[in-house]
This record gives C-alpha cells, structure tokens and sequence, in this order.
C-alpha cells in the first residue's frame, strides 16, 4: 500500500484534545505516521497518494458499543456482510457485538466461531461480547477467565437483567478478580414484566402496558451498592430516565468507578413520538418523557453518561408489523448513529467535541481496545463527514439487510463521506 496523505481536513480528536486544520499521514502499514496542522500540501512525496478532503471534517472511526449481527442464527435478518456495509456507511468501524444469537454465545466453540467468522465475513472490526450468564437465564455464569482470553471484550445478557441478586453479587466478586468488563441490562423483571412503553398518560391513552422508570432505578441501586463491595469494571448498558441519572450523579460523587451508556434513539425522540402504535419505536429500553430525554443530554455534557450507543437491532418487517404488544422490540441504527447524533450539535444541545468523545474514544477506554484515536501508530480507521450536508432518512436507501429504522423520513443535517480503515478507503460516497 502507497503512503496516504489525508490533507485540508478539519481534523477532530479528543484523545489528543486536537482541533485544527491539518492532515493526516498513512504509512504503508495502515497506521498513522503522522497528524496535525503540520501535514500539508507542501511536503508531500511525489510517490505518495493525495486526498484532499476539502475542509471537511475528519474523525476516528467510530466505535459503536451496542450492535446485533445476526449471525449464527438470525442471518435473515441481518449478517456481516451487511453490517458492514451499513456501519462503514455511516463511519463506523468497530462494533461490539452482542451474545443473543442462536446459539448464545456463552462457550468457547461459539467464541471462536463468532471471532473466525468475523475475520472471514465482516469488513469492519469486531469485539464481540459473551453471554453474563449460561444460554441467558441468570442463573449461573460464564467461564469468564476462559472466554476473555479467546477475545472477548466484555459480558452481558444485552436485554435481560440478572434479576438473581446473589448471583448478581457472585458474578461481579469473580469480574473484580479476572478484570473482566461487566455491562448490565438494568430492568427489574417484576416491574416491567409485559411492558411496552414508559408509564404515563400516552401509555394509558393507548391501553398499553406500561414499563416503568423506577424498573430501571431499582437496578442501578442495587448493582452500584454491590459495586461497594466488589470493584469490578462496570458498565451501565443503556439508561432511559432522569431518575437514573440522579441515582448515578449521586453514586459518581460518593467516588465510586463505573461507566453508563445511552442509546441514540433516546437522546433523538420521545414517548410522543409513538402516535398512533409505531411498531417501530418500540425499543428496550422504551421511549421515555422529554423530560427525561433533555437529562439523558444534561448527563452527557455532564460526564455522567460516557457513550453513545446505536443499540442496532435489524428485525424483519413481519416481525414489527403486528399489534404493538407482539411486535418485536429494536431499530436498526448504525448507519445513522453519527449523523442523528450531529443534531445535538446543530440545535446546540452538545459541542461537536463531547458528541465525538462518547463515540470514539470514550467507549475505547471503558473496552480497553486500542481504537478511537489517531495517535501515531494506531491503525488508521478514519472517518470523514460533511457537517452540514442535508438528506433525508429512506429506509430501503440503508444498508442494513433489515429496514426497521425508527427514523424513517427524518431530515438530518450531516452525511458521511468516507471512511478508512487499516488506511484503506471502504467507504466513498
């Protein structure tokens, strides 16, 4: 491969708190030899390749903490092939990849599959996360040790909650001692057993069951009390209510070490948003007040709530096309992931500078994967965007195999234009 020479780029990195008109030197390895304002035009050698990207703004690739592939199992309704296809589209280059498959991954056979066939299907990098608990049912653990070292990046039961508070307790005393990353799903079963959307007076408008935010709540107290006791790496999967949020301000100021997620879909829409039955808003967790979508982006600006997630979940069109209560639960949203959360930038909700902090570097950190960043000698996985460019969200226009976007027709303010990866450009549009 030729010497890259990425130049006339407004260039954004938080993990080097770098904001300034440069470029950006690829060696021949797909690592970065070189970025900043010193990059320019004027010493580039005549056998190196030149992309101008003309004053557009260029990032780490995007690390998304929150996807579901598909594969084995659930192929129809998404594979690595077409997340791929979707996450380099919207400047994502690594994807952490959720356990819920068929079979669970929760075994090293299933681990090395999943990691053997990522590296044959997926253009894109995959860290995949192992199952907390045995087939999903909260009763007994994973080999934790064991599936760690074959290359696992962490461990959850994406949407179920361990409900089992002493095997909640044994798992994180035996994360303390291994080092192993711990993200929970925090619902308490009983409170929200059969719920479909927040509780309120949409939820009673509607007659749909609802699912309450104290549901969440509950959980955070209990796993940060335990987290007194056993200091594991902890990670808040998905948070939904400003309830939570105060639970976890007051925890983060008693000095306790643990990270929170949000996904998109509740930073960008609300419980209003649902109308008449929109199958395809129902998500985990469900859509919540404005109220509590205005303290979600409060918590980020904050430092309270660390990442931002896509929670891409592809479910076919039969399957969301039914009663609200048997529609199936998720939206796709990697390949929109980056330009829905730019909104929060152009109605000044958040600086440019946090948005991209809990994109790439942010979740980089709390998964311990040299990602995120740009710094010389890190593998050059670029994304480059135009802040300002207008479109418009047409479902059967996504890559993802499935079509279940949550955002269909929405007018969003700034598109992708490349991505890279390894130095590579995978992505042009």
């Amino acid at each position: 491969m030729k010497q890259k020479y990425l130049i006339n780029a407004k260039i954004i990195d938080p993990s080097q708190n770098m904001d300034v008109m440069g470029g950006l030197i690829v060696d021949e390895k797909g690592k970065v030899k070189a970025i900043g304002k010193e990059v320019t035009k004027a010493n580039i050698p005549s056998n190196a390749e030149v992309i101008d990207i003309k004053k557009n703004i260029l990032i780490p690739g995007i690390v998304d903490m929150k996807t579901f592939v598909g594969e084995p199992g659930y192929e129809y309704k998404e594979n690595f092939r077409t997340l791929s296809q979707a996450a380099l589209a919207g400047g994502v280059t690594s994807v952490v990849s959720m356990p819920n498959t068929k079979p669970v991954i929760d075994n090293v056979s299933m681990v090395d599959f999943i990691i053997r066939r990522g590296r044959d299907k997926a253009k894109i990098n995959i860290f995949p996360c192992a199952s907390l608990t045995k087939n999903m049912d909260g009763k007994s653990m994973t080999e934790f040790g064991l599936l760690s070292d074959k290359g696992i990046v962490g461990f959850t039961d994406v949407i179920k909650t361990v409900q089992n508070t002493e095997v909640m307790s044994r798992i994180m005393n035996y994360a303390a001692d291994v080092g192993v990353l711990i993200i929970q799903h925090v619902e308490d079963f009983e409170l929200s057993k059969n719920g479909l959307i927040n509780e309120g007076e949409i939820s009673t408008r509607l007659g749909l069951t609802p699912n309450p935010s104290i549901a969440e709540k509950i959980i955070i107290e209990r796993d940060l009390s335990l987290l007194e006791e056993y200091q594991c790496r902890y990670h808040i999967n998905q948070i939904s209510s400003q309830k939570s949020l105060e639970v976890i301000k007051k925890n983060k100021s008693e000095g306790k070490k643990f990270t929170t997620g949000v996904s998109i879909n509740n930073l960008s829409l609300n419980e209003n948003d649902i109308g008449d039955f929109k199958t395809f808003l129902k998500i985990s967790p469900p859509l919540r007040s404005e109220n509590d979508r205005l303290s979600l982006i409060s918590g980020i600006k904050d430092g309270l709530i660390n990442v931002i997630v896509s929670d891409h979940k592809p479910e076919d069109e039969e399957s969301k096309r039914l009663p609200f209560a048997k529609a199936a639960t998720g939206a796709i949203g990697v390949e929109t992931l980056l330009p829905l959360s730019l909104e929060l930038f152009h109605n000044q909700s958040l600086t440019l500078k946090k948005i991209i902090e809990t994109l790439t570097i942010n979740p980089s950190k709390i998964l311990k994967i040299k990602k995120g960043s740009l710094k010389k000698g890190y593998d050059a996985d670029v994304c480059v965007f135009d802040l300002n460019k207008p479109w418009v969200v047409k479902a059967e226009k996504l890559k993802s195999k499935s079509k279940n976007t949550a955002i269909e027709d929405r007018k969003l303010q700034g598109k992708v234009l490349m991505t890279f990866l390894n130095g590579e450009l995978v992505f042009n549009l």
